[in-house]
């Protein structure tokens, strides 16, 4: 048989089937979460199962990335592989909140070497003439998991228990880890005597953690001003020893001359700019269906459905684009439409139209599937091959602090207006606010319902003011010629 055939299909298989087990895992635990809550007495812990394994697959990202580049992406792949599987059972296993967090933390720390390095592999695998192509196959996995991780969490949960939410995992791993050791094959890198950036990999675990840490706090109501300033001062210390180590450093963990490529930098902000946009619709689309037209959970969950879907169909559009136009001829146009799409959000009544949401997802999806995938492709284009393993990190590093930070803005701001809107109407209370959200209230009154609008307005208009960022910087791209 053909090994030179066989084993990129078989790798792309085991890629694929990674992509989702990763892609997959937010969602289904969203779907379990109440009922993890409800039996291991966890609500004041409820926010950590999350940004525990957000944190730890963030800091390690680009750890994995230059480690990758060092040591080959087979030995990496296979350790995150390993620390995911492992750290998903014992996700299942726990029998109390803390226990739980802790088996998510070392989940995050499998994730962070398995998603940026899918794409790493497969800029490896294949030409860059059908890198789109394939990028945009993996991208299927992450659509097919986000239509379907809600329905399977709700089965899982509803016929056999929350644990196998993670024990479900454990075969899937197993059986990825079995496919890449079996036809996974890459050519001996020279060896090398450069020292390990030690001081720099901390100062950017340092960085990163106090970054993430700065705007969940941010979010977090009541505002804890000494918290946030200390986690500022902690973070600016590092960034300046990061700065300084990585200047040093014979062989950085975050290669600075990446960043001096106006091009790549372009590709990472646009990637992280927009990810916090999705985070946007992504969360306060349900939401706000619920609070504001009574829809059950189960409908306002399907606004966000005709994002992926479009994401998918569009992604595939890629690759001929690049071919025939320069970058900043696929973005700008796209930007605008997206701008266009959610500045109506902004001023909104209470009789906006419900089917404006799923075309505004659709869009969404759209504008994204081409934009970032376009972002993936050209970031590892203008690096040196050597440097693939990082690129694919610093893309992946920069949509979940997208991701992060946007969450912790809009967090912040639907806050501040909804704390504003409360003190200006007598009688109404965060309570009441509290249960028209959640949809416990059938219907609340005039004022309930403007509060509730008015904290809405105030994320969108966060979003729209992301997405203007995002077109300024792709217009200050001067290349007039396609990447090829």
């Amino acid at each position: 048989m053909n090994t030179s055939v066989l084993h990129p299909r078989m790798i792309m298989v085991a890629i694929f089937i990674a992509t989702f087990m990763t892609s997959v895992e937010t969602t289904i635990v969203t779907t379990a979460l109440p009922t993890i809550i409800t039996n291991l007495n966890g609500l004041a812990l409820q926010s950590w199962v999350f940004a525990t394994y957000l944190l730890t697959t963030a800091i390690t990202t680009p750890i994995y990335g230059k480690l990758a580049d060092r040591l080959g992406r087979k030995p990496v792949f296979v350790v995150g592989l390993i620390l995911f599987t492992a750290g998903s059972g014992l996700c299942g296993l726990a029998m109390n909140m803390p226990v739980l967090i802790a088996c998510r933390a070392l989940q995050g720390l499998g994730a962070g070497a398995v998603m940026p390095i899918t794409f790493t592999i497969i800029a490896d695998l294949f030409a860059y003439e059908q890198r789109a192509k394939m990028l945009a196959l993996n991208n299927t996995a992450w659509g097919i998991s986000a239509l379907l991780g809600p329905l399977i969490g709700g089965l899982l949960v509803s016929r056999l228990s929350w644990h196998w939410v993670f024990f479900v995992n454990v075969p899937i791993g197993v059986i990825v880890l079995g496919i890449i050791l079996w036809t996974f094959s890459e050519p001996r890198r020279p060896g090398t005597r450069v020292p390990i950036d030690y001081c720099g990999t901390v100062m950017l675990s340092g960085t990163l953690l106090s970054l993430l840490g700065f705007f969940q706090v941010l979010g977090a109501q009541p505002l804890n001003v000494s918290s946030v300033s200390l986690i500022a001062g902690v973070c600016l210390l590092c960034v300046v020893g990061l700065w300084a180590a990585e200047k040093k450093a014979t062989d950085p963990v975050l290669p600075v001359r990446l960043f001096a490529n106006a091009t790549f930098t372009r590709q990472i902000l646009t990637a992280l700019l927009l990810s916090g946009a999705q985070i946007g619709f992504q969360t306060y689309f349900p939401m706000w269906l619920q609070a504001g037209y009574h829809a059950s959970p189960a409908v306002a969950g399907l606004a966000v459905t005709p994002s992926p879907v479009m994401w998918l169909v569009t992604s595939f559009f890629v690759g001929t684009l690049v071919k025939r136009l320069a970058p900043k001829s696929i973005a700008v146009p796209l930007m605008i439409v997206l701008v266009i799409a959610y500045v109506p959000l902004v001023f909104a009544s209470g009789r906006f139209p419900q089917s404006w949401f799923y075309l505004i997802a659709g869009v969404t999806g759209a504008v994204l599937g081409i934009v970032i995938t376009m972002n993936t492709l050209i970031a590892q284009r203008v690096v040196p091959t050597t440097a693939l393993g990082t690129a694919s990190a610093m893309l992946t590093l920069g949509r979940s602090l997208g991701q992060t930070i946007a969450t912790g803005i809009f967090g912040l701001g639907f806050n501040l207006t909804i704390t504003a809107q409360v003190r200006q109407h007598a009688g109404l209370s965060l309570t009441q606010v509290n249960a028209d959200i959640s949809g416990q209230q059938a219907s609340g009154g005039v004022a309930l319902s403007h509060t509730v609008l008015a904290g809405m307005h105030s994320v969108f208009a966060l979003v729209v003011g992301l997405l203007v960022i995002a077109l300024v910087v792709n217009l200050t791209d001067h290349h007039r010629a396609p990447i090829a």
